[in-house]
């Protein structure tokens, strides 16, 4: 454990990183980046794997970060305008995290580094690379497009990272994947990184390197893939049951920022309109939201302003956010990749966190086979109930609490609330925009100018009807004389 205390310059790191990463705070480096760094800053190719939250990203950026020339300390007349270190990484929220870390890195030094991901206008993107960058940080299907434009060249090149890179190896990715791989120089530094990398992975993974050496890293008392800070609690739930069980969870003792992970985006709606009708500040992640929607909803959580997000796997990889004490499962994992990455968004860098995972009856055979893969002793899940006993004990929630916060705690989200509570007024078409009452509910005080004709048909069934005998209109005068014929009497009829 002694290894793991030496400071970055020890390793090999150079003055301005070292600045750099001291003036945020970041002195000491992780057992990932103590083991790597050294194989790294030679140029070697490098397969690191180690669990998430523990600083895989400075693990394979600062030897990137190192290698790379910057403007001012180029040679008099040498171009350097072209990219020199490429990142690929599967997800838009990934490739944000990572160039951030880049950022922090290479404050100290003349270092341009750009993001590109789909979901947002090219032009920006291709005048940053006209201007001239250093470093990027994309997700492949924009990578290969600014490529196909010829506006991202790749021939300069020298060291290329795939992170997450079971991920960017899976049959999904891996066509782009090779096409951006062909795109570089062969002579190149290649390196991987990622939470979990199966055998079949590092074999494929072996075609695109040159005798790398692979790296795992974890504490000699910790050889779980899930990590030690984290305390794993799975339930064998009903999914008429699950909302409410959750509503009760979020209330437990000690709660922070909490993650919710679906299957499905319509599935992630659905509970976190749910959730929000329960009085909790909840915010969805999924696909089908814009990319403006998304930051939004990132920025709301890492703010505070909510402290719920609902989300899909498109948040399992590369949210690296403090302080998330709970991560939750609504459904089964798909598999114990999945399951690891997605409890990893908690327990990290040190910090404890809660993992706690619902299985349906239908899924129970999937979650013993993720059951066995990771090692864990939880094979029979306890059938729980939103009322059961040990439920409540396990996650330290009072007792007496229900799906639904008490008005008091309502209160703290009211802004939340009440912009929530005008979107369903809009919705059942008793509110204007601006708050007030639409016009169709004040049809009676002002019945003239509502456009659907009631006040007018109120009118007309309230005049005075005009008698006639004969087609001709019944006076005053008849009308009393009428009034004062005989008893058994009656007027002509106006028929």
């Amino acid at each position: 454990m002694a290894q793991t205390e030496a400071d970055f310059a020890e390793l090999g790191v150079s003055g301005p990183i070292v600045a750099a990463l001291a003036s945020a705070g970041i002195t000491h480096p992780f057992p990932i980046q103590t083991m790597t760094l050294p194989v790294a800053l030679s140029g070697a190719d490098i397969i690191g794997q180690a669990k998430t939250g523990t600083g895989k990203t400075l693990g394979f950026g600062i030897p990137l970060l190192q290698r790379v020339v910057g403007r001012d300390e180029a040679e008099s007349g040498t171009d350097l305008r072209l990219p020199q270190a490429l990142v690929v990484v599967p997800t838009r929220e990934l490739a944000k995290q990572v160039a951030a870390d880049l950022v922090t890195a290479s404050t100290q030094r003349n270092i341009e580094i750009i993001t590109i991901y789909g979901g947002k206008d090219f032009e920006p993107q291709i005048n940053a690379l006209k201007t001239g960058v250093d470093v990027v940080v994309g997700t492949p299907g924009r990578l290969l497009d600014l490529y196909g434009r010829k506006v991202l060249k790749l021939n300069k090149v020298h060291t290329v990272v795939l992170d997450e890179a079971d991920e960017m190896l899976d049959l999904g990715f891996l066509p782009d994947v090779e096409k951006i791989i062909n795109a570089v120089p062969a002579q190149r530094q290649t390196m991987l990184f990622s939470a979990t990398m199966p055998g079949a992975v590092i074999t494929l993974a072996r075609r695109y390197m040159n005798r790398p050496t692979h790296i795992r890293a974890h504490d000699h008392d910790d050889l779980s893939q899930t990590g030690k800070n984290t305390t794993q609690f799975v339930y064998r739930a009903h999914s008429m049951d699950k909302d409410e069980l959750v509503a009760r969870m979020l209330q437990a003792e000690g709660r922070g920022r909490t993650i919710i992970f679906t299957r499905t985006k319509r599935t992630a709606d659905k509970l976190a309109a749910e959730l929000t009708d329960r009085g909790f500040q909840v915010g969805a992640l999924h696909g089908d939201l814009g990319q403006v929607q998304r930051e939004r909803a990132l920025k709301s959580f890492r703010d505070g302003h909510i402290d719920v997000l609902v989300a899909t796997d498109v948040a399992a990889r590369g949210i690296d956010i403090d302080e998330v004490t709970h991560v939750v499962n609504f459904q089964c994992p798909d598999d114990e990749k999945t399951y690891v990455h997605r409890i990893g968004r908690t327990g990290r860098a040190g910090n404890s966190g809660v993992a706690v995972t619902f299985v349906d009856w239908d899924d129970m055979h999937r979650w013993r086979l993720i059951n066995k893969a990771l090692g864990l002793d939880h094979d029979e899940p306890a059938e729980t109930y939103s009322t059961s006993p040990h439920f409540f004990a396990d996650l330290g929630i009072p007792k007496g609490t229900k799906g639904r916060l008490p008005r008091q705690q309502e209160a703290a989200g009211e802004d939340s609330q009440a912009a929530e509570e005008k979107r369903r007024e809009r919705r059942r078409g008793t509110s204007s925009p601006d708050g007030n009452r639409s016009r169709s509910s004040e049809s009676g005080a002002h019945g003239d100018e509502t456009g659907d004709g009631t006040a007018q048909k109120r009118t007309r069934r309230n005049r005075e009807r005009k008698r006639t005998r004969g087609g001709k209109p019944v006076g005053r005068a008849s009308r009393a004389h009428t009034d004062k014929s005989p008893a058994g009497e009656s007027a002509p009829s106006a028929e």
